[in-house]
């Protein structure tokens, strides 16, 4: 998802710099911008929740 981000980003990039910016090249790095938003915060805490499933299990 970070590599659909990042080639959106340079797809950007090259339209403005050559002015054949459309709103659609504007908006192409959103979706993956979107999905990275969401999926970025529940694999930072997975790690935590099964630590503590595991602990609870345990004890």
């Amino acid at each position: 998802m970070s590599v659909a981000f990042t080639v959106a980003v340079v797809v950007n990039i090259i339209a403005v710099v050559q002015e054949k910016s459309a709103i659609w090249v504007g908006f192409l790095a959103l979706l993956p911008l979107c999905l990275l938003l969401i999926t970025g915060p529940c694999l930072f805490v997975l790690p935590y929740v099964t630590k503590r499933r595991d602990a609870e299990c345990a004890g």
